[in-house]
Parts: C-alpha cells; sequence; structure tokens
C-alpha cells in the first residue's frame, strides 16, 4: 500500500474504473492480427460503429486527415488485389471487408471547424512543409484507434503493409488528394484463434523511467 494516503485513494479509484480483464483480453492479451474469417459480412451499421468510435481518439488540433474506404464488392477486390504482394493476394480475396486507409493532404482545411481555439489552418498554410508529416502521423494514429475499435466491436483485423500505393492512389484515388499508407482485412472468426503471438520486447528493454 501507498505510503501516501491521497495517492493510495487515487490508485484506488483508477483501479475501480478500470476496464474488465475479459476486456482487456478481447482487445489486447488474447487478440491476434487474423486472416483467416467466417463467411458473415460486415454490416453498413457496424461500419458506421467503427467509425463513430475510431473518429473519438486524440489527435493534433484535433485533427482528422484519415480517410477509409471499405471495400466488399467482388469486382473492388479485384482491382485492389492487382497492387498487392502475391503473399496478400488471396487473403485479401477471401476476407469480408478490405480497408484502404488513407491520409487526406488537405486535411488542414477542415481544421478551422475541427479546431476553433487556435488558427491552426493558417498555420499549415504558412508551413506546408508540416501538413504530410502530420497528415501521416495522424492518420496512423487513428488506424491504430480503428484497429482497437474494430476489436471492441468483436471484429479481427489483419493489418497488410504489401502493396503498392502509388498504383492504390492511381486506381482508387484519382485526384491525388488522398494517399493510401495501410491495407486492413476485417472481419468475424469462424472459430478462436489457435495461433500463437509474436515476440514482444520486454519492458526493460523499451521503458525508462525517469
Amino acid at each position: 500500500m501507498s505510503a501516501n494516503p491521497e495517492q493510495a485513494t487515487l490508485e484506488q479509484a483508477t483501479q475501480e474504473q478500470a476496464v474488465t480483464e475479459q476486456a482487456l483480453a478481447q482487445l489486447f492479451t488474447e487478440a491476434h492480427t487474423e486472416h483467416h474469417f467466417s463467411d458473415a459480412s460486415v454490416s453498413d451499421e457496424v461500419i458506421r460503429q467503427l467509425y463513430e468510435l475510431t473518429k473519438l481518439g486524440p489527435t493534433g488540433f484535433n485533427a482528422q486527415p484519415a480517410r477509409y474506404l471499405f471495400i466488399r464488392s467482388l469486382a473492388q477486390k479485384e482491382k485492389l488485389v492487382a497492387h498487392v504482394s502475391s503473399a496478400n493476394r488471396d487473403k485479401t480475396l477471401a476476407a469480408p471487408v478490405n480497408l484502404i486507409v488513407a491520409y487526406d493532404t488537405q486535411f488542414h482545411h477542415q481544421l478551422t471547424e475541427q479546431f476553433p481555439a487556435y488558427d491552426a489552418r493558417s498555420f499549415f498554410e504558412k508551413s506546408p512543409d508540416w501538413i504530410e508529416p502530420t497528415a501521416r502521423l495522424n492518420a496512423a494514429l487513428q488506424a491504430g484507434y480503428l484497429i482497437i475499435a474494430a476489436r471492441a466491436l468483436g471484429l479481427s483485423v489483419g493489418p497488410m503493409s504489401g502493396f503498392n500505393a502509388e498504383q492504390i492512389n492511381a486506381s482508387f484515388f484519382a485526384d491525388d488528394q488522398y494517399k493510401a499508407f495501410l491495407l486492413l482485412n476485417i472481419g468475424y472468426l469462424a472459430q478462436p484463434s489457435s495461433q500463437k503471438r509474436g515476440p514482444r520486447l520486454s519492458f526493460e528493454k523499451a521503458v525508462n523511467i525517469s
């Protein structure tokens, strides 16, 4: 027990607010990257729920640079797999939903609405070299939130980086405003995964407290 009563009270209150072990297992400890799903479709309603949760994750300037293209039709899947690595083609075709995550290179034009406390739009207009790295970083944050949100809704996700981004941009985002940087396979598992988790760095190798 902490020697500081106030600290002990705060820690106890925090523990009482924490999610359950079951929830932690679903989101983290028992969750895996997946590429083998059941035939169950992912409905428009679930996709909307997924976005409504994802958009709440914190970003710089409250920016929302991520753009999401969900693909379910066979014609669009075949268009997509022409631009992914051979190792990813079968799993992409088999997944109920494929998601192209891109970032909007013009995201800063919406900051007057999203971040009214500060004129962030003019900052990026005066410093255009900051636009793309800011868009990519915050869109990557949003992609991470989406993976956790999908798990919270009972979905499983398989992220992929083996694809030709320039070709995907040309095929799906012809105006050159959106830039693809991640693909996700999304669906429901037919049965619990039996695969073993890949190794992770230990706390001692990754963390310092100063």
